[in-house]
């Protein structure tokens, strides 16, 4: 968890104390309020002091039950600045793939710098429409969430234009063992390295693959995106953090440039591709 969402989420339990401490009724105290929401008193302790995120139905019920019903929208404009940092996939996916999608292509509108790091899969920039359909559909029955996978995969199909965009640049970095794991069909992984090997030639992109054998510096932790030099994407099981604050996008930064140093480009990343091939063909 980052510093600022954890601040953010700890004004807001600010905000929620103030409002049960200055109840319009008079002071409520904190088991006068479970009762009326009919929660425990612990949730209402939690929440107060940003151990918990609220939901917008939380923040609608605790306002109307401090008897301030009118405050509830200005809780939940705060509570969409948490939010902004920290989203968790079972609210992103309510609506299902596309939502999620549409947003990041509006992040990508506004770059023009990209550095990837994936270790567990093909980056979805470079991703071929079947590879890609192939991954909604397990998150999808992984999260419990709708299926719109053809709709999702067009919204990513249609940020790949960026690719052919001269004003941006795409540097990319995957771990030898996204080209081998088969999260989708093997007739379905083949032709998505028949696209990374046409990447690699794309005057947008530089594509470097860690090697398994390769010497690292740091574990092959989990992946990232980050914009510019302004904004890092982070995709965990249960959210995406987006964070923007200055010494955690450095952080970053300094971890992509950490792990730049073991990848191979040109030939040798070529040389990889063709040698996951050979062993998913002979399996």
């Amino acid at each position: 968890m980052t510093a600022d969402y954890q601040q953010a989420r700890e004004a807001l339990g600010l905000r929620l104390r103030e409002l049960r401490i200055n109840a319009p009724g008079g002071r409520l105290t904190g088991p006068q309020l479970a009762a009326r929401t009919g929660w425990a008193q612990s949730k209402i302790s939690r929440l107060e002091r940003g151990q918990q995120t609220a939901t917008a139905e939380d923040l609608e019920a605790f306002a109307k039950g401090c008897g301030s019903p009118e405050a509830a929208g200005e809780l939940q404009e705060m509570l969409r600045g948490v939010e902004s940092r920290v989203r968790p996939w079972r609210r992103q996916l309510a609506g299902g793939h596309r939502a999620v999608q549409n947003a990041h292509n509006a992040e990508h509108a506004a770059a023009s710098l990209f550095r990837g790091w994936e270790p567990a899969m093909v980056m979805g920039i470079l991703q071929t429409p079947d590879y890609a359909r192939s991954v909604f559909t397990r998150y999808a029955e992984l999260q419990r969430s709708p299926q719109d996978t053809d709709a999702a995969v067009r919204s990513r199909m249609k940020r790949q234009e960026a690719l052919y965009d001269p004003s941006k640049r795409f540097h990319i970095i995957m771990w030898e063992s996204a080209l081998r794991a088969l999260v989708c069909p093997p007739s379905v992984l083949l032709s998505q390295m028949d696209r990374l090997h046409g990447a690699i030639g794309m005057d947008t992109v530089e594509l470097g693959i860690i090697p398994l054998a390769a010497s690292l510096k740091i574990p092959a932790a989990t992946g990232f995106w980050v914009y510019d030099d302004r904004k890092v994407v982070v995709e965990t099981w249960h959210a995406e953090l987006w964070i923007d604050d200055t010494p955690s996008v450095r952080t970053y930064l300094r971890t992509w440039n950490v792990l730049r140093e073991s990848a191979v480009y040109g030939a040798d990343a070529h040389n990889i591709i063709n040698a996951a091939r050979r062993a998913l063909t002979t399996r």
